[in-house]
């Protein structure tokens, strides 16, 4: 991707405000926007264009043997333009080793395809946390003897005594016990004779 003299004046423009930001007069505000959009356009058409590359790679590839030369002359342009090469590039190479083209070609993508499956296990260890050695269990907490319970180091709790345990439950009293009838009172005596009543006098 080039940029033309005024594109870089303003680009550096940008980079000096990103650095120490100013207030920027309308007319520069519009170029850096413009700029933007040039670049948002650069990008697209790069990924346009590299969608046809790879898509014209393919079919020169389903096309072997035919197409050896123009296979082989895709291959690298889509290689410079940062493109891995697939187990089907690999092995369409493996068919064309006799040319010495498809041969460095080979070992270049075998290259690639290598350091990208390594850099790729290098993501997955480090994303994956490494086995932890198994961690000493923590000490146990003192456990306090609860009534009824056992203490879980003293010895055995000691059983309450008569006079220690709760009051044992009297049974329910009958109706008879809980009232007893009211005794009657006694007759009063008969009068004495009045010659009893003269000597007791």
């Amino acid at each position: 991707m080039a940029f033309s003299a005024d594109e870089l004046r303003v680009l550096r423009r940008a980079l000096a405000l990103a650095l120490r930001p100013a207030p920027l007069p309308a007319d520069e505000v519009r170029e850096c926007l413009r700029l933007a959009e040039s670049v948002d356009e650069a990008i697209s058409e790069a990924g346009r264009l590299r969608a046809f590359l790879l898509a014209d790679l393919a079919r020169y590839r389903e096309a072997l043997p035919g197409s050896t030369t123009g296979y082989l002359e895709l291959l690298q342009d889509a290689l410079a333009a940062g493109y891995r090469p697939q187990p089907d590039d690999l092995a369409a190479l493996r068919s064309l080793r006799e040319l010495p083209l498809a041969a460095a070609l080979l070992v270049r993508c075998q290259g690639i395809a290598e350091r990208s499956v390594r850099a790729r296990l290098a993501r997955t260890t480090s994303s994956t946390p490494a086995a932890a050695a198994p961690a000493t269990p923590a000490p146990r907490t003192r456990l306090t003897a609860l009534p009824g319970g056992l203490s879980a180091t003293g010895p055995a709790p000691r059983k309450p005594a008569p006079a220690d345990g709760p009051p044992r439950e009297r049974p329910m009293p009958k109706p008879s016990e809980a009232f007893p009838p009211r005794k009657r009172p006694a007759p009063p005596a008969p009068p004495a004779p009045p010659g009893e009543r003269r000597e007791a006098s």
